[in-house]
């Protein structure tokens, strides 16, 4: 039987899965056999991967090379027994791991989230009676019967039903109920077709049904996308891998330095032990102590913008991922949709009609087809909206100013077509009290209902259902005046196939006379001889504001393909709604979706290049979502997926952003996703989009900033060594420049609100590295300025006779005077700063008004001047160092004016 658990189940008939798993449907399986399988399969839940420690995951927190290299400056300063500054930068590594441990604790919820969806009790059959057991306690082989309500607690071979429907959506996608059956398939039957299976974790919502219980556990469908998810592997974002290239780098820079530093201060004669302190001076000075704290802080401040926007992030650097976005893979029912089936067309008495509104909300007009006046009163339309009121099942009721359906989602369609028709369902079903009903069976394709007319007056009949089906039993029709007349079969067909083309599910209507008093409805009271009364066609219509976003993203360069287990029809007819393109230049050829059925025949490399161009995608199964957010990140694509399905769960882990809904949203998809949008809106994503991207400028910007210091900070003790003479700078006050200015200057960038056109400019090139080759020269310019500048007026100083603690005090003094006028160049990296307004960061201002307060104490107080080596310098030093500030930012004026008419020239600005 072990070998026996893949088989495909829905292939088998009935009786020999049965036979299998040696078991019957008159007893099931006794206690003892019972017994033996729990031992032999364990219990019926769903387990994960071995997983860290809580001390694994905390240390592994640490392993990344720019934690390397500030625990290597912590370890600097506390050698130096500057222990004050070397428990700051501890402190910062702490802080950031402790950060880390609770983002990555949150994300390993989504397995135990999927267990819970297993968690319920079962009715099953053993020893020839039934018991009502915890779903953990269910074994292969086992007899289950179902009811609407139940949730499925394992994946069973249908051997009976009895009009069973089941919601699987959060497996399949579909946005319908299935319609079970007995039977056999085909072996090659996709999973969202196979009627004949029920499968762990999705909803019984009407009749009844028995099976047999196939798979438990990890062995199920559900069980599978549990170990799909265990096994992948979380990508890298954009951000995170530019600071680890970019950690790298300068880790190897700062270590040449300070080895250059050392074999050049031994040439130059110096001692050993003071070539060393010099090199390690060095280190300090280039490594920049500030940027993991200031990238917290941004990414957090990015999360407040965002969470004010309806998306909460639930990793940092989430916020940094979405900036740089180049596809969003998006689910379709209830993220593109609205997820409330509508009635949008109508044919009846040889007239076409269009439905206006969205949703169950009863609010909308029936008109001609591409007309204006209504036409709610013709008796043709009027008999085909009384059908689908009183041939169903549902209820349409308000709920807290919200309208629901209890019941089908396309019967409650129906309803709310005939509500717009200014029917109302009281009235109806006074007018015609139901008698009897025949239920939607799969086999027969239609459901009927027998309506009393008055005494002594014949019954009324109504079907509704599939439509070569429903025509087969109709000898006439009706004319929009509601005079029967000769039925054109063929145009009727015609108009179900023009329906169908444009992905809307199309139903059927007839009606009939039955006998004076009759009170049972049978089969064979409506063989023939019926009347047609017309068809309904209805969607999932798509949301208004999806329309819009994906405008904006489209023109934001960003492409968008939809993923979906929904049918193919309807899946294009949404697609071409809402305005997707398969081509990334925006165009918009002929849109064809592309099924799961074709994609399980394709290799990997196929499949990267069907990825990429095509748009739509339907049919498909975790798997192939899965492999599909591969194929698109092997062209070197930044994914964001989103989705609200179990089912979605693996790709949304998978993908470098993966969004969840928040509303309709699974537990097992919320955990598995980086960001939960609190509406459902795939708008939200844009405005998403637009805050990561303003946070990527402002990591930017900083880095910008900063880079220039570190750099002229560890030049200027280069070239003190190599010319063999004072040190300029010393650790202690490299330490304060890195620690004071990076909070007070630097960090307010952060604050920096989105410069305009943020959306109107392609996605960043996921290969392009942190720093161009322009913003490279910029902070060559700035940090070979710092270093003329502040080695010039050091060695002014000391010429004029001037202690040493004075020429270094003038030398510091330079850096943060050069960082304060650099600051507001900074503030955008392409436009001035009159551009986008010298108060439209207030923090700046505040930030630069404390550093200098603080620059002020660090020059003139006695206990800064013992505790930083510092002295008190005249005005006229304060006027030198203003004028190399002022250089610096005149240089970097005209450099930006430069590439920005270089770009104008080459058409790229």
């Amino acid at each position: 039987m072990e070998v026996l658990l893949g088989k495909h189940w829905h292939s088998l008939p009935e009786e020999e899965t049965l036979v299998i798993y040696e078991t019957s449907r008159e007893k099931g399986l006794d206690r003892f056999e019972v017994e033996t399988r729990l031992d032999r399969f364990g219990q019926n839940v769903i387990g994960g991967k071995q997983e860290q420690s809580l001390i694994q995951r905390f240390f592994m927190q640490f392993h990344q090379p720019l934690i390397y290299i500030l625990i290597v400056a912590g370890v600097v300063t506390a050698v130096l027994h500057e222990w004050v500054d070397s428990g700051v930068i501890f402190a910062v590594i702490i802080l950031n791991a402790i950060i880390g441990f609770l983002q990555e604790s949150k994300a390993l919820k989504a397995i135990e989230a999927l267990a819970r969806t297993l968690t319920a009790e079962a009715t099953v059959l053993r020893s020839g009676k039934k018991h009502r057991i915890p779903s953990p306690e269910i074994v292969p082989g086992d007899i289950v019967f179902l009811q609407s309500g139940d949730k499925v607690p394992a994946d069973l071979r249908l051997i009976q039903g009895r009009e069973l429907q089941v919601d699987e959506s959060v497996l399949t996608g579909e946005s319908l109920p299935a319609r079970k059956k007995t039977g056999t398939l085909a072996q090659d039957t996709v999973l969202a077709d196979r009627l004949n299976m029920a499968y762990a974790s999705t909803l019984v919502t009407y009749g009844q049904g028995t099976g047999v219980v196939v798979a438990t556990g990890n062995r199920t469908e559900v069980g599978r996308i549990s170990e799909l998810i265990a096994a992948t592997d979380v990508l890298e974002t954009p951000l995170t891998r530019k600071i680890t290239r970019f950690s790298h780098l300068l880790l190897y820079v700062i270590l040449g330095l300070a080895g250059l530093t050392f074999v050049v201060g031994l040439l130059r004669g110096f001692a050993a032990g003071e070539v060393f302190m010099a090199a390690v001076s060095l280190a300090v000075a280039t490594i920049p102590e500030g940027l993991p704290a200031v990238l917290t802080i941004t990414l957090g401040i990015g999360v407040s913008r965002m969470a004010k926007r309806r998306a909460v992030i639930r990793k940092l650097p989430a916020v940094e991922t979405l900036g740089s976005t180049t596809v969003i893979c998006s689910d379709k029912t209830g993220t593109l949709t609205e997820n409330q089936m509508t009635v949008t067309e109508i044919f009846a008495g040889d007239e076409r009609f269009e439905v206006s509104g969205v949703g169950y909300q009863p609010k909308g007009v029936i008109t001609f087809q591409n007309r204006s006046e209504e036409r709610g009163e013709t008796m043709a339309l009027r008999e085909c909206l009384q059908a689908g009121l009183l041939c169903n099942d549902s209820l349409l009721k308000e709920k807290e100013k919200r309208w629901e359906i209890q019941g089908d989602p396309t019967e409650g369609a129906l309803l709310v077509s005939a509500m717009k028709g200014n029917l109302s369902d009281e009235d109806c079903h006074q007018g015609y009290p139901r008698l009897d009903a025949i239920p939607f069976e799969s086999h027969h394709q239609y459901m009927a209902t027998l309506h009393s007319r008055g005494k002594g007056a014949p019954s009324l009949i109504y079907l509704k259902g599939a439509v070569e089906v429903i025509l087969d039993k109709c000898s006439a029709g009706l004319d929009a005046s509601g005079r029967k007349v000769e039925l054109d079969k063929t145009a009727v067909v015609s108009e179900m196939d023009r329906m169908a083309a444009r992905g809307l599910r199309v139903l059927a209507f007839a009606g009939g006379e039955g006998l004076p008093e009759q009170k049972i409805l049978d089969h064979e009271d409506i063989v023939s001889g019926l009347t047609f009364l017309g068809l309904q066609g209805m969607i999932d219509p798509p949301r208004k504001e999806a329309i819009a976003a994906v405008k904006t993203c489209h023109q934001a360069g960003i492409r968008i393909k939809m993923i979906t287990g929904d049918h193919a029809a309807t899946a294009t007819a949404i697609a071409r709604q809402i305005g997707l393109s398969p081509g990334a230049d925006g165009e918009a050829p002929e849109l064809t979706a592309v099924t799961g059925k074709a994609l399980s025949s394709v290799s990997d490399e196929e499949l990267i290049e069907l990825a990429d161009r095509s748009a739509v995608f339907a049919r498909v199964s975790p798997e192939q979502k899965l492999r599909l957010v591969e194929a698109i990140q092997a062209r070197g694509q930044v994914v964001a997926m989103t989705g609200d399905g179990v089912n979605d769960a693996p790709a949304l882990k998978k993908a470098d952003i993966g969004v969840a809904m928040g509303v309709t949203g699974t537990d097992v998809a919320k955990e598995a996703a980086d960001m939960v949008l609190t509406d459902d809106n795939f708008a939200t994503i844009e405005a998403a989009v637009e805050e990561g991207r303003g946070v990527f400028d402002n990591l930017t910007k900083f880095i910008v900033w900063i880079l220039p210091t570190n750099v002229g900070q560890g030049a200027v003790i280069l070239v003190a060594v190599a010319a063999g003479v004072t040190l300029p700078i010393l650790p202690v006050q490299v330490l304060w420049l890195n620690m004071v200015t990076a909070v007070l200057l630097g960090l307010m960038l952060a604050f920096e609100p989105k410069e305009p056109g943020i959306m109107q400019r392609p996605p960043r090139d996921p290969k392009t590295p942190l720093l161009s080759r322009d913003l490279l020269v910029r902070t060559l310019l700035v940090g070979g300025l710092l270093v003329g500048g502040s080695f010039g007026l050091f060695e002014w100083e000391l010429i004029a006779g001037n202690s040493q603690e004075t020429a270094r005090t003038v030398a510091v003094n330079v850096f943060v005077m050069v960082q304060v006028f650099y600051l507001f160049k900074c503030r955008s990296l392409t436009r001035s700063v009159l551009e986008i307004g010298l108060f439209s960061n207030i923090w700046v201002w505040v930030g630069v008004l404390i550093m200098l307060i603080l620059q002020l104490f660090f020059t003139y107080l006695p206990g800064m001047n013992w505790i930083f080596h510092t002295a008190p310098i005249s005005a006229g030093a304060w006027g030198r160092i203003v004028l190399v500030a002022v250089i610096v930012y005149l240089a970097v004026s005209l450099e930006k004016a430069f590439w920005k008419k270089k770009m104008s020239r080459s058409g790229t600005a």
